[in-house]
């Protein structure tokens, strides 16, 4: 999966636990896919529609009721679960709401080795400054990444490294994702 696919895939708050659950087995039906992931009905009818719209999801053609769709993986979908899942797995429950933000996981795939502001926001260019820069002090808030403060250089700079859970999600996404 390249890195805008991921990013246009984590721009849904509900898009990764979806995914985990249907890879985990979870029934590809709204009420046992609501019961799992605790989101509400209008987030969770976004996400699939947004999971749909990229090509991840599919409703299955040959199940059921207009009103009770089940729903499916595609062939890309079924990459792109398997990564949400071994993401999901790391993160305790209490994180899950820095993971449902939007740029949490694209953030950390950049870091996977200490980087600089610039070379993050090189790798993300959909990316503002200002979303850069709060999901940073978030994450370091959260212990997620270290801030160090290269004094040698002129100016001095930050670089930034992953750690702790956000050190194991970096280093798990970095491999799955590739950067064009």
């Amino acid at each position: 999966m390249d890195i805008e696919t991921f990013v246009n895939t984590t721009s849904r708050a509900w898009a990764i636990p979806i995914l985990a659950n249907l890879h985990a087995g979870t029934a590809g039906r709204q009420a046992p896919l609501l019961a799992a992931t605790g989101a509400s009905r209008t987030a969770f009818a976004q996400s699939m529609e947004h999971l749909i719209s990229i090509g991840l999801l599919e409703r299955n053609p040959g199940y059921g009721h207009p009103l009770r769709p089940e729903f499916r993986l595609t062939k890309l979908g079924i990459s792109a679960a398997a990564i949400a899942h071994r993401i999901q797995s790391i993160t305790a429950d209490e994180d899950q709401d820095l993971l449902r933000r939007s740029w949490t996981l694209p953030v950390l795939t950049t870091i996977h080795r200490p980087s600089h502001f610039n070379d993050i926001k090189r790798n993300l260019p959909t990316i503002t400054d200002r979303a850069l820069s709060q999901s940073l002090k978030t994450l370091e808030v959260r212990n997620w990444v270290q801030r160090n403060v290269d004094k040698a250089a002129r100016p001095p700079r930050s670089i930034y490294s992953a750690v702790n859970t956000g050190g194991l999600i970096s280093s798990v996404a970095a491999t799955e994702i590739s950067f064009v």
